[in-house]
């Protein structure tokens, strides 16, 4: 396993890591998660994100129960949460958002569900209109301090947000945020590799990307059709099919030229496409997803990959997908 340092922080992060979204108490059970994260804490994975919101906190159930059942070392994996949608149907406005009461019970439920004593790192799900900045910050760093999170950071933030986040705590000596979650692949480069810039080496900020198979389309599965046992075809995920497939076949266009630079190389769609991701320095983390044993192997196996994406065989990727 390849190790990076979270930004310029002193933690250090598998390259690949494993996180439970639209898996966990759906597609998985207590069983397959357990082989799961079996097989990525073998392979080195260190890294196991959630949130509140999954499948209304009962992914971050299922995930305690079997890092429980595991028995890992505690110092040998970190494990996170995010806050912001709340873990109920219809939430009142206490049961989310990003004020300092939702923010602090929600980290305690989070440890509570996930069966650890403290977060290692905590991210701010979405900005909160409704809630000032400062208020948010100031919750953060009262968490830091008691010992129950030890890096917090934002997920999907603007830019502008961010810089005000960390103006905040300068100005009053509070703990800053250390990570941004964004989406980033080969179909959405903008935020992270635009508007972000400033962030790296501003603030050091590191990122634990989600998606880098777009919802699975870059791995190709989607070229003919939806498979019935895919996650796009379950119930309830109606509306991850039409962000995913509603674009036409402009996307699928993109996907479809990469496949000879794939077969050229001897490797897969998807591994071609987490492999990519790795090529920025900014990158901390690629968050993989999965619900088969066999998916995450292959998906784990897209390091050694790697090396042999070099600056030719980069600018034929991104020429396809530009042309595609």
């Amino acid at each position: 396993m390849l190790y990076r340092r979270l930004g310029a922080s002193g933690l250090q992060l598998s390259a690949l890591s494993f996180g439970a979204w639209v898996t966990f108490g759906w597609q998985v059970g207590r069983g397959e998660a357990r082989d799961l994260l079996a097989l990525a804490h073998d392979r080195g994975v260190n890294f196991f994100d959630n949130a509140e919101t999954y499948n209304n906190g009962v992914a971050e159930q299922l995930m305690g129960d079997v890092l429980a059942d595991l028995r890992f070392p505690r110092d040998s994996y970190c494990v996170s949460s995010k806050v912001f949608f709340g873990a109920v149907e219809q939430p009142l406005p206490t049961q989310r958002g990003l004020s300092r009461k939702h923010v602090i019970e929600a980290c305690h439920q989070a440890l509570q569900r996930l069966r650890v004593d403290y977060l290692d790192l905590y991210f701010c799900h979405r900005p909160d209109p409704d809630t000032p900045i400062a208020e948010t910050v100031a919750a953060m760093d009262t968490l830091v301090r008691q010992g129950k999170v030890l890096y917090w950071g934002t997920s999907e933030w603007p830019a502008e947000a961010i810089h005000e986040a960390h103006r905040i705590a300068r100005e009053n000596h509070l703990y800053a945020p250390t990570m941004e979650q964004p989406q980033y692949n080969l179909l959405h480069r903008e935020r992270v590799e635009v508007e972000y810039a400033p962030l790296y080496e501003a603030y050091g900020m590191g990122t634990t990307i989600w998606s880098p198979l777009a919802s699975g389309l870059l791995s190709g599965k989607y070229n003919d059709g939806v498979p019935a046992d895919s996650r796009l075809a379950q119930p309830g995920y109606e509306w991850l099919r039409e962000s995913v497939l509603g674009h036409g076949d402009e996307r699928l266009g993109k996907v479809r030229a990469l496949q000879p630079i794939a077969a050229e190389l001897g490797t897969s769609l998807a591994q071609l496409a987490i492999a990519w991701c790795l090529l920025n320095p900014q990158v901390s983390t690629v968050m993989l997803g999965a619900s088969k044993r066999e998916q995450l192997a292959q998906n784990l196996d897209a390091l050694e990959l790697l090396p042999r994406l070099d600056a030719s065989v980069a600018q034929r990727i991104r020429r396809a997908v530009e042309a595609g």
